[in-house]
């Protein structure tokens, strides 16, 4: 595929101080300022390195990397800056753009694009050596360069610093260049042939437009050995390339240092280049709602932060969540923060409503929480009114545990969901979840549809790239640049500072019945009858898989045909958290002496897993006082070899 490439992320779980991409490391972060734009200032590999982030960033976050001497003509920089893009440097001075160099921008680059999510294609900005830098690098990586700007650049070290033609050259210069290269004499390092002016075919085959800036009269790096013949050389294998002679201002340095002529051209090149046949706009994808104003003045004011992910297996893995980890690590590098993973496989909006207090409210005040449920909540078969009770359930908890937490509210994708959106229809599941986002006016991600036109726009495919539902590393990469753009967009701008972290509004609910209050009750509260019993420490002796917190865990359990369990409850809703395995049977149950009703507790996944699973036996209760009673029977699905039921907690949407 032809945008494939720029889609391989590296995930590392990383901390502000060591953060490894092959052997590089980020340390000594400090944010300051340049010309009224926030800098970040670092430590790469031992190396100073800053990042200047604009106040709005241009959609897709496009920037320029800057070689070498990075103050420079910095008007550019500046009006980059103003119109949206990021600039970047490491200092590699010394190095003048040898193998060893090379690698060291490879991480820079990686660690840029996958912790800051900047653009894949990056424009080039060379001064004088500086040359050297960004063609070796970009002769290197041609998928990855929007576009080349070069600023009286080298194009050949025996030009500079080597003096072997109209140029003095640099005796010391050449001397720390020929041992950065490993050359042991002037005739190895004359005859070496991977300078920026040779083996220029890849750059052209990728399309990548070239523009050098240059002063008819520079002696110190004269064009006729540099810009002039790159460019000749360059045409020559189909390459597009432009040089403008620059003559109206003050030269100076044996005319090496000159006024550009117009700054605007340079600016419109890289411009035009840089945000024009890039790949989609995540931000099409996003809705910002009522942003994350809160969280950000936490983070930086107050530097605490506690955030939550809350889902099922997507969630669960590593991927997106630890690149979210690392971009809040660096985007607050003074923060102490707290990360909460309460992702479990196969849980949907149900089963997190009622086992939110234990997993996410339990472990103190969430500042900022992401949460996902599309995918389960549709495999499951949720109902409509589940999805919402449930949606809803959730954002009216955490709200009322901490009426000023940010939430941020995902949609992962599915065939399924490619299926519905290639109709022209949205999912229902996404539209319940969305009723429920707009009436909050929380944030979305819809991650199912920016994958899906992502496909169909050719910039990779399901089968081999991104795989399944539960992505491949180079999905999750989709999925983490997706969301590093939402979050570089939510945390642009100034903050003022009689700024305050405000109260979300709290409006009445879509539905009365959401769970909104609930909780899991443990078995071992429960009241016995003859044929329960607790195994307090249940672990399966058949070899099926189990899931984290249902095995070497009190299970109340039944495993033949016997007598009635009765609880009596206050709520609105009640339900079972069972263990539902290869034996799992069917029962029978009835609410306040109503009619007996039956359910099967095995799933279409018991076959290979005593899978956790959420079974809401009653909802929409009025009144406070209710009794469930629960019996199983010598009735079994086709597919089970059993008749047990096997109950990890009750769970109740208290008054």
């Amino acid at each position: 595929m032809k945008y494939k490439n720029v889609y391989i992320f590296l995930f590392t779980i990383f901390s502000t101080l060591s953060m490894g991409y092959g052997q590089s490391t980020v340390d000594e972060v400090a944010v300051g300022t340049w010309k009224g734009f926030e800098r970040i200032n670092f430590m790469f590999d031992g190396k100073e390195a800053h990042l200047t982030r604009p106040e709005k960033p241009l959609p897709g976050n496009p920037w320029l990397w800057r070689a070498r001497f990075p103050d420079y003509h910095a008007e550019i920089d500046s009006v980059l800056l103003t119109k949206g893009f990021h600039i970047a440097y490491v200092n590699t001075n010394n190095q003048f753009g040898s193998p060893k160099a090379v690698e060291v921008w490879n991480g820079f680059y990686d660690y840029l694009t996958t912790t800051y999510g900047l653009q894949d294609k990056v424009a080039l900005h060379g001064h004088s050596r500086g040359g050297l830098f960004i063609y070796n690098w970009a002769k290197q990586n041609a998928e990855k360069v929007a576009c080349i700007y070069g600023d009286a650049v080298v194009c050949d070290f025996k030009s500079w610093p080597g003096g072997f033609g109209a140029s003095k050259g640099s005796k010391k210069e050449w001397q720390v260049l020929k041992t950065e290269y490993g050359f042991v004499s002037d005739a190895e390092a004359k005859a070496y042939t991977n300078n920026p002016i040779d083996n220029l075919d890849a750059l052209a085959k990728a399309g990548v437009q070239i523009l050098h800036t240059v002063s008819l009269k520079d002696g110190v790096v004269p064009p006729d050995e540099n810009s002039l013949l790159l460019v000749q050389n360059y045409i020559h294998v189909g390459g597009t390339a432009t040089v403008s002679p620059c003559s109206s201002g003050v030269q100076k340095s044996n005319g090496h240092h000159y006024d550009i002529d117009d700054p605007k051209m340079v600016v419109d090149f890289i411009m035009r280049h840089s945000t024009e046949n890039k790949l989609l706009d995540a931000s099409k994808f996003h809705r910002m709602g009522n942003g994350l104003h809160n969280s950000r003045i936490q983070f930086e004011r107050n530097k605490k932060g506690r955030v939550a992910f809350l889902g099922g297996s997507i969630t669960h893995n590593g991927g997106w969540r630890d690149s979210i980890y690392a971009y809040l690590k660096t985007r607050f590098p003074e923060t102490e923060f707290e990360f909460i993973a309460a992702g479990i496989p196969s849980m949907g909006t149900t089963p997190a409503a009622f086992r939110l207090e234990r997993d996410v409210l339990s472990k103190g005040k969430i500042d900022l929480l992401f949460e996902e449920a599309a995918v389960n909540d549709a495999t499951n078969k949720r109902t409509e009114t589940e999805q919402i009770r449930g949606m809803e359930g959730i954002v009216r908890h955490l709200l009322k545990s901490n009426p000023m937490m940010d939430i941020v509210m995902m949609h992962f994708v599915d065939p399924d969901k490619m299926k519905t959106y290639r109709a022209g229809k949205v999912p229902e599941v996404i539209k319940n979840h969305n009723r429920v986002a707009e009436h909050y006016n929380i944030p979305t991600i819809n991650l199912a549809k920016e994958v899906t036109e992502r496909i169909d726009h050719g910039e990779f495919n399901w089968e081999e790239d991104f795989e399944n539902l539960h992505p491949s590393p180079f999905g999750q990469g989709v999925y983490a640049r997706s969301m590093l753009q939402f979050l570089d967009k939510a945390f642009a701008g100034h903050i003022d500072n009689d700024d305050k972290i405000k109260v979300h509004a709290l409006p009445n609910p879509l539905d009365v019945f959401a769970y909104a209050n609930g909780v899991l009750i443990d078995v071992s509260d429960i009241k016995l009858k003859k044929g329960w019993k607790i195994d307090p420490n249940w672990n399966p002796i058949d070899g099926k898989r189990v899931r984290p917190n249902y095995v070497n865990v009190p299970m109340l359990i039944n495993e033949s045909p016997g007598s009635t369990l009765q609880l009596t409850f206050e709520g609105n809703a009640v339900g079972i958290a069972i263990a539902a395995g290869p034996d799992a049977g069917i029962i029978e149950y009835r609410i306040d002496r109503g009619k007996w009703q039956r359910l099967n507790l095995f799933t279409p996944w018991s076959t290979s897993h005593h899978l956790p699973w959420y079974y809401t036996l009653a909802s929409g209760l009025t009144g406070k006082k209710h009794r469930l009673e629960l019996k199983t029977t010598n009735e079994k699905d086709e597919q089970s070899n059993g008749n047990a039921c096997r109950i990890r907690y009750i769970y109740v949407n208290k008054p």
